[in-house]
C-alpha cells in the first residue's frame, strides 16, 4: 500500500481537508489491513482513552517548560529564542513512518505561509532521531523545524508520554517499524498526538521585550490545546490558524 503525499494529488485533489485525506487513508486500511491488526490498534486508542491521559494533559491555560531541541540539521532550537517573533505552534508527532503524521505534516507545510503571516512559527516535536527527522524534513521538503525529542523529555513533561503494548510492539516489528532504531534508544515509547499554541506567561499583552540583562522565562502559557489518543486524528489547519488568529486579535 502506497501513501501518496499531497504533492502526488490531483490540482482538485490538493484542496481536500485534512480529513477528508486520513477519510482515504482509512479506507485503505480497512481494505488491506488484516482485520487482527486492526483490532489491536483500536484496543490500545480505546486503552489510551481509558486511561485519562489526555486529562492530564496540559489545557488552555496552563504553564508548560519551555524547550530546547536538535533540528533535522542538528540546530538547537530554543522555544524562548522562538516567542520573540509570537506564539508557537508546536505539533507532537509520532514520526516519519506514520502515515497519519506526515499527512498532517504535508497539511501543515501548505499551512506555513499563513501563520507566519500572523507572526508565529511552527514546530514538529517527535521522538524520532535527528537523522530520521533529517529524512523526513527532506523527503517532504518541510520548511519548519522538525525536533527531536530523545527519550520523549519533552512530550514527557507534557504527559503525552505512553509505552507501546507488547502485541502491539510485535506488530510493529513485523511491518519494520523498530522503535528503538527509529528513537535511538531502547524503549518502546511514543507521545500521543497534539497540536498547541503557546505564547509567553505575558500572552495577550503582545511580546514582551526584556530590558537587556534580565532572565527570559523558561515557562511558557499554553493558549490552544488539541490532545488526543487516537493517531488517525488530528486537527484542520485552517481551524488552528483561525484560532491562532483569534489569539491574536
Amino acid at each position: 500500500m502506497k501513501w501518496r503525499s499531497l504533492e502526488e494529488q490531483t490540482a482538485g485533489q490538493s484542496t481536500r481537508s485534512l480529513r477528508e485525506i486520513y477519510a482515504e487513508r482509512k479506507e485503505l486500511i480497512a481494505k488491506y489491513v488484516p482485520a487482527e491488526v486492526q483490532s489491536v490498534h483500536i484496543g490500545v486508542v480505546s486503552e489510551l482513552e481509558r486511561s485519562g491521559i489526555v486529562e492530564r494533559a496540559p489545557r488552555a491555560g496552563s504553564e508548560v517548560p519551555g524547550f530546547e531541541l536538535s533540528d533535522s540539521t542538528g540546530k538547537l532550537v530554543c522555544s524562548v529564542d522562538l516567542l520573540e517573533r509570537g506564539p508557537i505552534v508546536v505539533c507532537f508527532i509520532r514520526g516519519r513512518w506514520c502515515p497519519f503524521c506526515v499527512g498532517q505534516m504535508e497539511a501543515m507545510k501548505a499551512a506555513l505561509p499563513q501563520i507566519e503571516r500572523l507572526g508565529a512559527s511552527l514546530v514538529a516535536i517527535s521522538p524520532q532521531t535527528v537523522h530520521q527527522s533529517f529524512l523526513m524534513a527532506d523527503q517532504h521538503e518541510l520548511r519548519f523545524p522538525v525536533l527531536s525529542d530523545r527519550e520523549n523529555r519533552v512530550a514527557r513533561q507534557f504527559g503525552l508520554v505512553y509505552r507501546v503494548p507488547a502485541d502491539q510492539q510485535e506488530i510493529y516489528r513485523r511491518a519494520f517499524i523498530n522503535l528503538p532504531s527509529i528513537n535511538g534508544e531502547n524503549g518502546w515509547e511514543l507521545p500521543i498526538p497534539a497540536t498547541y499554541i503557546i505564547g509567553s506567561r505575558q500572552a495577550g499583552e503582545g511580546t514582551v521585550r526584556l530590558p537587556p540583562g534580565q532572565a527570559r522565562p523558561q515557562h511558557h502559557r499554553v493558549l490552544y490545546a488539541w490532545v488526543t489518543p487516537d493517531y488517525t486524528d488530528r486537527p484542520e489547519p485552517a481551524d488552528v490558524i483561525h484560532d491562532l488568529a483569534h489569539l491574536l486579535s
